[in-house]
């Protein structure tokens, strides 16, 4: 097929059952800086807007944080009679404000900047699971949707467990927006894959084209001496590389895609787009976008994509040389959470702040019993707090999936034990990280399950949440009755806080 693109219009699908886009997305994050000196002209960029409509690319994603990208869509609404479709993100910091008005605050602001009524997809990205902050404003997104300011509830960098835990919990989610490429395959290489299928969750991948890296321009090319002399995608995706084996299998990849590439006269980003486009449970490729006189350039580029089909013995030869690669750590989104942290800076200095607990780590150094509690009602009167911490040693309750105010719903993960044992690892998370523990440092679980059939499925939970962590803590789990006909899995913990680092004995 001859690899023209002049006249290809994008491939189209539906999200949420009722939005038509194109199979690709422009994505406005270079607009939050990072990539260039350049001011943004926001009437110029409004007016890019328009040239890419004409060809058909005629949906935008971008968030709070992408500097004037919202306000660019609130230009071209208030100067253009065109439509378009602008996906936003509500990236709120770990500030403990759980509040509907501060929710609506984003939303509203969201809205003002982009002159719009609705928000199409409103896109929630969750920094830390064991906050339950994330339970509290997806709920107040829920409300918001009922009201009519938001068509659609998505989340980004959401792994495979916790997504199914808030569809588990009666969430809705549109979409996921996760990092996939023919370098980093843990959508398909993990259960996230399976999950969004099952529930008709569709994926917005991103990082497809590696920052630039899935070019020409790299093809043979030594690898950059100097990271920090790198745009913050390059910077990011070059230790995706380094994650996935290093240059010299990367460099190899390169090699085939170029081979197909020259064969449909296409570039080797045109190649590497329409590999993640095969995968069944991408709905699109979010490609990065300045909005500026360049762009209309490089959009054509990007319908190359949509003009020439990958034969099976093409697929057969970018599998034979992924065989190379190692896998990138984790599931998708652990980049953000877990190490290696696979940003721009190497760690999360550009997205969280240090917490540091001057009460705590007195009371610590002084030998001080120090009790957490979560504020049940149940603690008071039964005489008892979620966590106990002694010297190094801290001691975490009985625990269960007890859902929060404003949920409606009676436990977090609905009927399946394998979700309510994802969320209940999550509370014990959260009060080890209040006794400054983390989940790595449990040296025992007591697991306790009412259903023999759930044996199965709470184990892989539990095997899965401390395969993350790194360790094998000693267990016990039994069939007993639990108190609630709703609770399906309570789980004890002990940990000594430092005796984290493994030797691996075996017989």
């Amino acid at each position: 097929m001859d690899g023209s693109s002049s006249s290809v219009l994008p491939e189209q699908t539906t999200i949420g059952g009722d939005i038509v886009i194109p199979r690709i997305v422009s994505g406005l994050w270079q607009l939050a800086g990072g990539h260039d000196e350049t001011t943004i002209d926001i009437d110029a960029a409004a007016r890019t807007m328009e040239r890419l409509i004409d060809s058909g690319f005629n949906c935008f994603d971008m968030a709070d944080h992408y500097g004037d990208a919202e306000r660019v869509v609130g230009r071209f609404h208030a100067t253009s009679s065109r439509s378009l479709l602008a996906f936003t993100k509500w990236c709120p910091p770990e500030s403990g404000i759980r509040s509907f008005e501060s929710a609506e605050q984003a939303v509203d602001l969201a809205l003002q900047r982009m002159g719009q009524k609705q928000i199409k997809l409103m896109q929630y990205h969750i920094w830390d699971y064991s906050d339950d902050t994330y339970w509290h404003n997806l709920a107040h997104l829920r409300v918001m949707q009922k009201q009519g300011k938001i068509r659609h509830i998505g989340v980004t960098n959401v792994d495979a467990a916790h997504l199914e835990l808030l569809i588990d919990t009666g969430f809705k989610i549109a979409t996921n927006q996760v990092s996939c490429s023919v370098l980093d395959r843990r959508l398909v290489r993990g259960r996230l894959a399976s999950i969004c299928e099952k529930h008709e969750v569709g994926v917005l991948a991103y990082g497809t084209l590696l920052g630039g890296f899935l070019s020409e321009k790299w093809l043979d090319q030594p690898e950059p001496a100097d990271i920090h002399s790198l745009n913050w995608s390059l910077r990011k995706y070059l230790r995706f590389i380094r994650a996935a084996g290093g240059w010299h299998p990367f460099q190899g990849l390169l090699r085939a895609l170029s081979t197909i590439a020259r064969k449909h006269n296409v570039s080797i980003a045109a190649v590497a787009t329409r590999y993640v486009l095969d995968i069944p449970t991408v709905s699109a490729v979010i490609v990065g976008c300045r909005l500026t006189a360049e762009s209309s350039t490089y959009m054509m580029k990007n319908q190359e994509a949509f003009s020439f089909v990958l034969s099976e013995d093409e697929h057969e030869l970018i599998h034979k040389t992924q065989e190379a690669l190692s896998d990138i750590p984790g599931d998708c989104g652990d980049e953000y959470r877990r190490r290696p942290y696979l940003t721009a800076a190497g760690d999360l200095s550009h997205h969280l702040k240090d917490s540091h607990n001057d009460k705590l780590n007195d009371a610590i150094a002084t030998g001080q019993r120090i009790e957490y509690s979560t504020g049940s009602p149940w603690e008071p009167i039964a005489g008892y707090c979620r966590a106990v911490r002694t010297g190094d040693h801290v001691y975490v309750s009985g625990t269960t999936a007890n859902s929060l105010a404003g949920l409606s719903v009676l436990v977090l993960g609905g009927g399946s034990a394998r979700s309510q044992t994802v969320a209940v690892l999550d509370i014990i998370s959260r009060a080890l990280k209040a006794l400054g523990g983390s989940l790595s440092d449990v040296v025992r679980t007591r697991v306790i399950v009412r259903n023999e059939a759930d044996c199965e499925a709470v184990s892989r939970a539990h095997g899965w949440a401390f395969q993350c962590e790194g360790i094998r803590p000693s267990n016990m789990l039994f069939v007993a009755s639990l108190v609630g006909a709703e609770y399906l899995v309570e789980i004890e913990a002990e940990a000594r806080v430092g005796f984290n680092r493994v030797l691996r004995l075996s017989s």
